[in-house]
C-alpha cells in the first residue's frame, strides 16, 4: 500500500467525520467542530491517505491536527488518529513526524498533548518519539478516564523545516 501525507483541506471534510466516527468511541469530534479546524487560521491538520490504485480512490488512514496559539512556542497536538484497519504499520508515527516538522516549521519549540491513560498503544508510540509525562489528569474524558499530559522539546526553531508548514 502506497501512502502520501498532505495538508487537509476543506474538501476533506466528510472523510475526517467519517474517520474520527470509526476511530474512537466517545470523546470525538462533532462535523461542525472538525470544519471549525480545517478553517482557522491557527491550527494545522494533515491527513495521511492511501494513495489511488486503478479504480480504488483515495482513502484518508489518519490525520493530526496542531493548535497553535499567538505568542506562544508550544504548539499542541490537539487530535491525532489512525484508522483502526489501518494501524500497526508504522502509519501514526510517519504523521507525528510529519505534524512535529510542522511544528517546527512554525517556530514552535516545544509539543503538548493530551492521551487517554488506558491507550497503552498510543503513550507507546508518544514515549518512542520522545514525549515525556508532564501531567496527570484525573477524570479527563467524558467517561471519567483519566489522561496524561506529555511534552516534547523540539529544540531552537529551524528555518529548514518549512517543507511542512502547511
Amino acid at each position: 500500500m502506497t501512502t502520501r501525507l498532505r495538508p487537509a483541506t476543506p474538501h476533506d471534510l466528510d472523510a475526517l467525520n467519517r474517520l474520527e466516527q470509526s476511530a474512537f468511541e466517545g470523546d470525538h469530534f462533532s462535523r461542525r467542530q472538525l470544519w471549525h479546524l480545517l478553517n482557522r487560521a491557527h491550527a494545522a491538520t494533515w491527513v495521511i491517505e492511501r494513495e489511488p490504485e486503478g479504480r480504488t480512490p483515495a482513502r484518508l488512514l489518519g490525520y493530526g491536527t496542531l493548535l497553535f496559539r499567538h505568542g506562544s512556542r508550544r504548539a499542541r497536538l490537539y487530535s491525532f488518529c489512525v484508522h483502526p484497519e489501518a494501524r500497526g504499520r508504522g502509519l501514526g508515527r510517519h504523521l507525528l513526524e510529519t505534524l512535529e516538522a510542522a511544528a517546527r516549521a512554525r517556530r514552535s519549540e516545544c509539543l503538548g498533548l493530551e492521551v487517554r491513560a488506558d491507550n497503552r498503544v498510543a503513550l507507546r508510540l508518544y514515549r518512542r518519539m520522545g514525549f515525556r509525562l508532564e501531567r496527570w489528569l484525573p477524570d479527563y474524558y467524558e467517561d471519567g478516564c483519566a489522561g496524561w499530559q506529555m511534552v516534547k522539546s523540539l529544540g531552537a526553531p529551524s528555518t529548514g523545516a518549512a517543507t511542512a508548514a502547511g
